[in-house]
């Protein structure tokens, strides 16, 4: 399983998509490549932390 180029959905900035990730992303059974590049989501996931505490 060669490394993928992808592009990504918010920055439009290509990442590569590692075989070492490929082969995780298979063993935890997630079916679909990542849409964002590791710094997206990062701060996909911080935004959504910061809106949930929030909420509280």
């Amino acid at each position: 399983m060669p490394d993928k180029n992808i592009v990504c959905k918010d920055c439009n900035q290509e990442f590569v998509f590692t075989e070492g990730e490929q082969e995780f992303y298979k063993e935890k059974g997630l079916q679909n490549e990542p849409q964002r590049c590791p710094d997206c989501r990062k701060a996909k996931k911080a935004e959504y932390n910061r809106n949930r505490m929030q909420r509280r």
